[in-house]
């Protein structure tokens, strides 16, 4: 499904070696196995990295996704350049050369040729990557389905449940056997507690695209369709004091946030996101997030709201969650 989290399947042969070199990176992905964070080494691993295919890139993200192998695993490299940050601009003017390349009257247009140190590129590893994360990162059409609370019992619900996604990455954070340097704010509540870290989408050099993730603790609840009246306790903590945390981490004012959910998500363990206002993340339009305020309030009004609401959502056209839609005659 869009997005969704593919559990890794990992070879015994050869994969601890390889793992041991590749810093663990997720863009809203997991791992299968009980994979936890390593030290990161300097090491160029990706001078192994032999490409098959470019299975996506946007000239206006400045990302590029690529398919390949390392060794012998299958694996994606995720290339993004990196935002210019205002407090480096005096020091990128200084120490650069420029190279004209046009001008007439008033305009000219030049190739800045900075500093290596602000050539960099941000670089996600997926390996080893499943035919699954594949198919994530391929450029494919999308279709907007139309689920009724029947349909998430009969089609989505066994539909999950059958592909069996992992989650055990977030059960390493919330454990601790991971990521745990990178935690921003915790509250250990076994019921209404979360923990909020930074989404690897965000290299947390400038706030402009801030972009955390709050997870839960509890974990038996999914996805928007679990929640009743019973979390509004859950959700209200999460955005009480996620906001106060950014407020007192990064100086960023609650009226600049915004905070929503995913439907799908691309993982099914609950978790918030927070996002500065006017950075389009992706995923933040209305056709797949519900801001939590909505959700807060639709709880308070219906207790069972999304048991039985009809969701819209999309899907990409390889997406196994749609080809269960066609094959019950719902698209």
């Amino acid at each position: 499904m869009a997005d969704t989290a593919a559990k890794r399947e990992t070879d015994t042969v050869g994969t601890d070696e390889l793992t041991q070199k590749v810093k663990r990176a997720r863009v809203d992905d997991e791992n299968g196995d009980d994979g936890v964070e390593k030290d990161p080494e300097s090491e160029n691993i990706l001078s192994e990295f032999k490409t098959s295919a470019v299975l996506s890139d946007s000239a206006r993200e400045k990302t590029i996704f690529i398919h390949g192998k390392l060794g012998d695993q299958e694996a994606v490299v995720i290339l993004e350049k990196t935002p210019i940050r205002e407090d480096t601009l005096a020091e990128l003017f200084t120490g650069s050369k420029l190279k004209l390349e046009m001008k007439n009257d008033i305009y000219s247009t030049y190739q800045l040729l900075a500093p290596a140190k602000f050539n960099e590129i941000k670089t996600t590893v997926v390996c080893p990557a499943t035919e699954k994360h594949v198919k994530k990162y391929q450029r494919q059409e999308s279709s907007l389905v139309e689920e009724t609370g029947e349909d998430y019992k009969s089609i989505t619900l066994p539909y999950i449940q059958k592909q069996s996604f992992s989650v055990q990455w977030v059960h390493n954070i919330l454990d601790k056997k991971a990521e745990t340097e990178r935690i921003v704010f915790e509250d250990p509540d076994p019921d209404v507690g979360f923990l909020l870290l930074p989404d690897f989408k965000w290299d947390q050099k400038q706030v402009d695209d801030l972009y955390l993730i709050a997870i839960v603790n509890q974990r038996d609840i999914k996805s928007l369709r679990d929640l009743t009246s019973e979390h509004l306790p859950l959700l209200q903590n999460i955005f009480q004091k996620g906001k106060e945390a950014i407020l007192q981490r990064y100086s960023l004012a609650a009226s600049k946030l915004r905070v929503y959910l995913h439907y799908q998500p691309s993982y099914y363990h609950l978790h918030v996101h927070f996002t500065k206002l006017g950075y389009q993340a992706p995923g933040c339009g209305v056709e797949r997030a519900h801001l939590l305020a909505d959700v807060i309030q639709n709880l308070q009004s219906d207790p069972e709201y999304y048991k039985t609401r009809t969701l819209y959502f999309p899907l990409r056209a390889e997406d196994g969650l749609l080809g269960q839609f066609k094959e019950a005659g719902r698209l």
